[in-house]
This record gives structure tokens, C-alpha cells and sequence, in this order.
């Protein structure tokens, strides 16, 4: 297998919360149990509860071990990618080999809602840092703003989550996302914050828009408005939102590089990410970067996202 040709691994990605984040990635593209405004990757187009081995579990970890014997280095091994990454239901396999094979922690990252499964509990305890998700207050702003599969329940997903957090011996961290003028009165970001605190996690992580949302309405909150609703936990809650564009050379390499390609025809995410071998995950953060930098913008033509460079 050569290096960096990988069908199920991705990265290191830099991350604000991760630092070196290598991804894996355990199901189809968008095959996940919610459908949020805020998806950075789209609208989901498989939406389901149903747990199977959507990828191979004994090539992920194939894939897994060819990456660590390449002395290639890591803040963390994150379980994440295109969908909900607990549907798989041998994801705790592959937490199990990292563990026992290197001393790079295991960050699984979900949405929570299969926490209320004792199995998927277990697996997921293997972890050394979990994070959780949570952007509502009840089933009706649940319904509205996560469009959660049928057969999940708001009260079932806080239940999960709170049975988690008492099992758990590692790090809980829980991410609230916020949408501009959906889930941000003060009122509404107490309910969550009271939600929050009841189940206890080790950190809070305030999080909004600034990658292309799937939904034009999923705003992005103001810089100086997160600050202010970040207070209203206990303790405040840390704003994980990148505003700023990241300072490393590999980052600007790469926004540098799509720009150039955008200033002489414009591209969809999926070409992006064929053109330079990047995860779509990857794509959306560069592309986020040089949106909120106005160096990109927008194009809508034939039902198909385009971005296009800006003229100076």
C-alpha cells in the first residue's frame, strides 16, 4: 500500500480541538442518523439507525497499521469522516487495535444518538476522549435544526448521553452548535447549558458556521455574540469556532494551491477533492477559511455548489 493512498484513513488534518488529526472514516458518505442544517458536507442522502459493517473493519485497521509503521506522527487517531461513525458496528474493533498497538490517544467523535445502546456504550468507552454533540433543547428544536431519523427521540439521546457519561472513564467532551437565529436567545442556549451541565462533561466547546453549511439559512453567529452565550455555561463554555485562518505552512499550502485552481475555472467540492486526493472534511475547512477571507464565494448552477475565486 503506498503511502498517502488511502481509501479509509485521511489526514493529518489540523484541528483546533486535535491538533494533528488523522481521520478514519467508517461508512458511505453521508450515511449518518441526522440530517443537520449545518453539515459542512452536504445533505444527508442515507439517513438511518441501522448498524453494520458499512466498510470492512479488517482493511481500516490494515490501512491503520501500514499508516503507524510509517513513523508518520499524530496528536490523535479520530474516529469521524463522512457519517456517523458509531452505525458501524465493529467501530469499537479498530479503538481496540489502536490502543494496544500505540500510545497516539483515540478521539471518537458522534452525535450521540445510539448512546442509548449498552453495546455501542461499551465500544465506545475504549476511547480515550469522546465527543458528544448537542444543539437542542427539546424534540421539537431537535427536529428541527439535527432532522434526526424517525425512530430517535430527544429524550432518549440525553438519556444515552447521561448513562455514558457515568460509564465512561475518559474524557467527555460535548459540542454545542450553534446556528444564528435558531438556537441562540439567551433563553434558548440556558436550556441547552441546563441540559449540559446535568450530564457533566470535562469540557464544553461552542461551536457555529464557518464552513459552507449544507442549508444558505444555518448562519453563522458573530464572533463577539459567542463570547457572550459561551458565559451563560458553567463553567463558560470554550469557542472552538476557527474565525481566523490557521498560521501553518501546510494549511496556506493547500488554500493557496485551491485558490489557484478556482482563479481559472470554478469547481464543486467533489472536484476539489479529487483534483488534490483531499477528504471532503479536509476540503470544507480550506474552503471555509478562504469564504470568511471573501477570496471565494459562492455559485449556484444546474443544482450544482460551485466556488469561485473573487477578483481583487
Amino acid at each position: 500500500m503506498n503511502k498517502g493512498h488511502y481509501r479509509y484513513l485521511f489526514g493529518p488534518v489540523p484541528s483546533r480541538r486535535l491538533g494533528r488529526s488523522l481521520g478514519v472514516d467508517l461508512t458511505p458518505f453521508k450515511t449518518c442518523s441526522f440530517d443537520c442544517i449545518f453539515c459542512q458536507l452536504g445533505r444527508t442522502t442515507n439517513k438511518t439507525v441501522k448498524r453494520e459493517e458499512y466498510v470492512p473493519v479488517s482493511e481500516v485497521i490494515e490501512e491503520l497499521d501500514e499508516w503507524l509503521k510509517t513513523n508518520d506522527s499524530a496528536d490523535y487517531i479520530t474516529l469521524s469522516g463522512s457519517g456517523e461513525p458509531t452505525l458501524n458496528s465493529q467501530f469499537g474493533r479498530i479503538i481496540e487495535f489502536a490502543r494496544n498497538v500505540t500510545t497516539i490517544p483515540v478521539a471518537l467523535l458522534t452525535n450521540a444518538s445510539l448512546l442509548s445502546d449498552p453495546e455501542v456504550r461499551a465500544q465506545a468507552a475504549q476511547a480515550n476522549v469522546v465527543k458528544v454533540s448537542l444543539s437542542a433543547w427539546d424534540q421539537f428544536s431537535f427536529e428541527h435544526i439535527n432532522r434526526p431519523h424517525s425512530d430517535i427521540e430527544f429524550k432518549r439521546l440525553i438519556e444515552g448521553q447521561w448513562l455514558f457519561r457515568k460509564e465512561f472513564k475518559g474524557e467527555l467532551w460535548m459540542e454545542v452548535f450553534l446556528v444564528w437565529g435558531t438556537n441562540t436567545t439567551t433563553k434558548d442556549v440556558s436550556r441547552i447549558a441546563e441540559l449540559v451541565k446535568a450530564i457533566g462533561p470535562d469540557k464544553v466547546q461552542l461551536n457555529t458556521s464557518v464552513r459552507p453549511p449544507c442549508e444558505e439559512f444555518a448562519y453563522a453567529v458573530p464572533e463577539d455574540q459567542m463570547g457572550a452565550l459561551a458565559k451563560l455555561f458553567d463553567p463558560p463554555a470554550e469557542i472552538i469556532a476557527e474565525y481566523s485562518s490557521d498560521s501553518s505552512a501546510k494549511v496556506r499550502a493547500n488554500e493557496a494551491d485551491i485558490l489557484d485552481m478556482l482563479k481559472r475555472r470554478p469547481c464543486t467540492l467533489d472536484q476539489i477533492c479529487r483534483v488534490f486526493g483531499l477528504h471532503k472534511n479536509e476540503a470544507s475547512k480550506y474552503l471555509g477559511k478562504l469564504l470568511r477571507m471573501k477570496k471565494i464565494r459562492h455559485q449556484e448552477k444546474d443544482r450544482n455548489a460551485y466556488y469561485v475565486a473573487v477578483k481583487a
